[in-house]
């Protein structure tokens, strides 16, 4: 071959310098594995779910049907199932599903963050009384002083006693409609 001859065939081929315009994402096996792992994790969290909170979340119904099949079969039929799932989300634009799922959660979480603080709101008043009280009246200015004295006059003479806590359980329901007002 020629030196003019090489030069052309150097320049017809691709992937030369001047072909930037057309770069090539290249993606690793082990990447792609990991992907559609992460998928079959977000089915089976899905399929876990119980059918209101499914409701909440953007499904089309062939993805709907697959979950709740999933949801009745047990075994390798589920495990299988759950990778059929992973496959068919592979197709589908996951964010807002995955959106909806973080909300569902910080739900419960913020649930479960409001009952802890109830809980010792519910035992400061049965410990300290009146001092409680006031911070019980600044948080909810509606709240009944009177129906709140008895219920805590009431669990101490029961925590006295060594008896079950009615009381107790009464003043945390009384504070948890109190916060639902709100």
């Amino acid at each position: 071959m020629t030196k003019q001859h090489e030069e052309e065939w150097l320049d017809d081929v691709p992937g030369d310098e001047n072909d930037d315009d057309d770069e090539i994402i290249w993606v690793s096996k082990s990447e792609i594995k990991r992907d559609a792992e992460e998928l079959k994790r977000l089915g089976a969290e899905m399929v876990d779910l119980g059918k209101n909170a499914l409701d909440k979340i953007p499904l089309d119904d062939e993805l709907r049907d697959a979950i709740e099949l999933a949801q009745r079969i047990k075994k390798e039929g589920r495990r299988r199932q759950l990778q059929l799932i992973g496959k068919m989300l592979r197709s589908r634009d996951v964010d807002p599903i995955r959106q909806a799922l973080d909300k569902l959660k910080n739900r419960h979480n913020q649930q479960v963050a409001l009952f802890h603080k109830l809980e010792a709101l519910r035992d400061r008043l049965v410990d300290e009384g009146d001092e409680a009280m006031t911070e019980v009246l600044n948080l909810w200015p509606q709240a009944d002083r009177q129906q709140l004295r008895t219920l805590i006059r009431n669990a101490k003479k029961e925590k006295a006693a060594n008896k079950p806590p009615k009381a107790s359980r009464q003043i945390f329901q009384y504070l948890r409609e109190l916060a639902e007002e709100q």
